[in-house]
């Protein structure tokens, strides 16, 4: 039988997020600081994707879930390069699947790969035939009833 969904993103507990980071704080630094506590297998800083800034956050897995919860214990509203950092149990075991970075949504249709998007001119009255009668007819049916 085959997991559940989502069931293999629960976190155990030994995956921490790390909060609260200054922008010049390093993974090193992140590291030496959880290692006092621990086997540190993982620590990530999230950078922004265009900018490759720190987030200001980062996650941080332990060896096991006892040294993961000493961490927090120690390390919680403690200051680490000059701001105070929030420590907890991280919501989820493993990053989430990056997403591909370019709009997924309508493909284009057939007069819209042959004129191309930029190219494509809206004409309100394309759909209505306003050019085959005369703006008079239509009230001729007025007229007529009296």
């Amino acid at each position: 039988p085959s997991p559940r969904r989502g069931e293999d993103a629960q976190n155990p507990g030994n995956n921490l997020h790390v909060s609260g980071l200054s922008s010049r704080t390093r993974e090193e630094d992140v590291r030496r600081a959880f290692e006092r506590f621990g086997v540190v297998t993982d620590c990530r800083i999230v950078l922004d994707p265009r900018t490759h800034e720190s987030r200001g956050f980062a996650f941080v897995s332990f060896k096991s879930v006892d040294e993961a919860e000493e961490a927090i214990r120690g390390l919680h509203r403690t200051d680490l390069d000059g701001r105070v950092i929030v420590v907890e149990k991280a919501r989820r075991a493993r990053p989430r699947t990056p997403t591909p970075g370019t709009y997924m949504g309508r493909r284009p249709r057939y007069d819209d790969r042959r004129r191309g998007y930029d190219d494509r001119r809206y004409d309100r009255y394309d759909d209505r035939r306003y050019d085959d009668r005369r703006y008079d007819d239509r009230y001729d049916d007025r007229y007529r009833r009296s």
